[in-house]
């Protein structure tokens, strides 16, 4: 792997602070990965409704190069391809947010989803209003085909534009929320690839392809696509991408539509004028009216070689809102007619997790020693996490445990005494939560906190039947939170066989031994039966068969951690 970083843990920080220190309209809340306008307060006052958008680094120049005066209030920058965490979001509202209220626009992946409308939600609590408008433009996805539903691809670029013009005009929360969507549900999009791309924590491309072979309809996060074929020249790749969104998008002649060419990270700009001529000639010929058209950089996949195009059909006020000024770094200022900072500090302030505890979690405690068995374990898997998660998504499920089990132990000595277990669970959900993203962040934490609930409740030092039904309900939450059951392919198949058989064989013997055996044995045959699993859910269900073959690394995770468990009990 060839890139021009310092250390991997500091592409994303170090990235944000090049970009705030070339544009003084822009700031970094400090300590975070938050870029906001600088005149974020003053815009609030004035009655504007905030904008926020975000995700994974790696997408640049968004999301951070869409902020600014008529478009994003601010942006949340998570590591390279993973959801920024919950309480990222978080900071971010509470810095922007005025009287007006905040609009969160949200790319349809599953880790965005949640880690923006968790957010929203604690927001709404604190008294902030905050609505979301999720984007879905992929058209390579059948609307109601057995995945986790089309993804936000470059078309979001345009909701930012358009949203952000409506609330520079002073519209309401209502009116901004309701514009966005409606664009979202006008936009078509669909890519194609020349090359994989790499992430740098990961080193190597997430997939590989022949000099001769192009991936259709990929997301933006370094997975294959719908279908591999064979190079073809740019006019036909540029008919049937078209053609597809089209068609999809009903649009048909004299209809008005802009046109967006975006690189995926790693075309010349000498192909993209090719494509971009042939996408005009294209739609002159089915007699659809290209009013606006852009080419650029708008959207990425790190270096990816390959192109996105989007159709949004265009009215005289989507057009007006279209040509609004735009004081942004990444925003072309050519209008797209066709020819015929400083740091600034954080709202909210983060408190480390049991620093209001006067007794500490004892290093010799046996959940303690359970606690960091199990990040020894994540730690000395990551590699292997990693590689089981290029084959069936994005390849960062290793990393992101990993993440996590260095912030538990970067933060354990302040964690609350073992007489308090839910306590602890709750300060472990809270660390989880803060650095984490992506799916595995929230879907844990979400688990830590209700396993802290039923402990809570029983009131006297927790026995074997108690932690069990503290599995057993934190499982229960998972799947109402993520939507995920047994025989979705995901980590609920390791999670849900290992509550059952817990609470079977403590019935049955009472033996914690033999019980936490019969867990560990059941959460390894779940993550054994997902290599035959059609993927329904999460990134594995865009590669379809593909996926076939493999086992789920997240349900492998679980058996590896659970184990970890077994072994540490067992040493003593």
């Amino acid at each position: 792997m060839k890139k021009l970083i310092n250390e991997v843990a500091a592409v994303v920080p170090e990235m944000l602070d090049g970009l705030a220190a070339l544009n003084p309209g822009l700031a970094l809340l400090q300590g975070t990965t938050i870029v906001v306008r600088a005149d974020a307060e003053a815009a609030a006052a004035r009655g504007e409704v905030a904008l926020i958008s975000g995700g994974g680094s790696g997408h640049e120049p968004a999301h951070g190069g869409y902020v600014g005066a008529g478009m994003l209030s601010a942006a949340v920058a998570g590591e390279v391809f993973t959801s920024p965490s919950v309480d990222a979001v978080l900071d971010a509202i509470r810095a922007v947010a005025g009287p007006a209220g905040v609009l969160l626009i949200v790319k349809n992946y599953t880790g965005d989803r949640l880690n923006f409308g968790l957010a929203a939600e604690i927001a709404r609590a604190e008294g902030i209003p905050v609505d979301m408008a999720v984007v879905a433009d992929d058209v390579a996805l059948s609307a109601g085909g057995a995945h986790a539903g089309r993804r936000g691809l470059a078309g979001t670029v345009l909701v930012h534009k358009i949203a952000g013009a409506a609330a520079a005009e002073g519209r309401s929360l209502d009116e901004v929320a309701r514009i966005a969507r409606a664009v979202a549900a006008e936009l078509g999009t669909m890519g194609v690839a020349l090359t994989s791309c790499t992430v740098p924590a990961a080193g190597k491309p997430g997939f590989e392809l022949a000099d001769d072979e192009i991936e259709w309809g990929l997301g933006i996060h370094g997975e294959p696509g719908v279908q591999r074929g064979t190079l073809e020249p740019a006019d036909r790749i540029v008919e049937r991408l078209l053609a597809q969104i089209a068609d999809d998008r009903s649009l048909r002649a004299g209809d008005r539509v802009a046109l967006l060419v975006n690189n995926l990270g790693g075309t010349p700009s000498s192909e993209l004028s090719i494509v971009a001529g042939a996408a005009l000639r294209y739609l002159g010929a089915r007699h659809l009216q290209a009013e606006r058209a852009w080419a650029g950089t708008f959207l990425s996949a790190l270096e990816m070689a390959g192109i996105s195009l989007t159709l949004l059909r265009v009215d005289d006020q989507r057009l007006a809102w279209l040509d609004a000024p735009a004081q942004t770094s990444a925003w072309p200022t050519s209008g797209g007619r066709v020819a015929q900072a400083a740091a600034k500090p954080a709202r909210g302030a983060h408190v480390a997790p049991g620093s209001q505890h006067v007794a500490g979690l004892a290093p010799g405690s046996t959940l303690r020693r359970a606690i960091e068995a199990v990040c020894a374990c994540l730690l000395e898997a990551e590699p292997v996490l990693t590689t089981m998660d290029q084959r069936v998504g994005d390849g960062d499920l290793g990393i992101s445990l990993a993440r996590a089990a260095h912030g538990i132990l970067d933060e354990i000595d302040g964690y609350p005494a073992a007489t308090s277990p839910g306590a602890v669970l709750r300060a472990l959900s809270a660390t989880v939560r803060r650095v984490v993203g992506g799916t595995s962040g929230p879907l844990y934490a979400v688990m830590l906190l209700r396993a802290a609930a039923v402990l809570d409740a029983a009131h006297v030092a927790p026995a074997a039947g108690d932690w069990s039904a503290a599995f057993t309900a934190a499982v229960d939450s998972l799947m109402e939170l993520g939507g995920a059951h047994p025989g979705d392919r995901t980590m609920v198949d390791a999670l849900h066989p290992a509550a059952v058989a817990l609470r079977v064989s403590l019935a049955q013997s009472g033996y914690i031994g033999a019980a936490l055996q019969a867990t560990v044995e059941a959460a390894s045959a779940g993550a054994a039966s997902t290599t035959s699993m059609q993927p329904r859910l999460g990134r594995s269900s865009y590669v379809g068969d593909r996926a076939l073959g493999f086992a789920d690394p997240g349900a492998h995770a679980v058996a590896l951690w659970l184990a970890a468990i077994r072994d540490e009990l067992a040493r003593h």
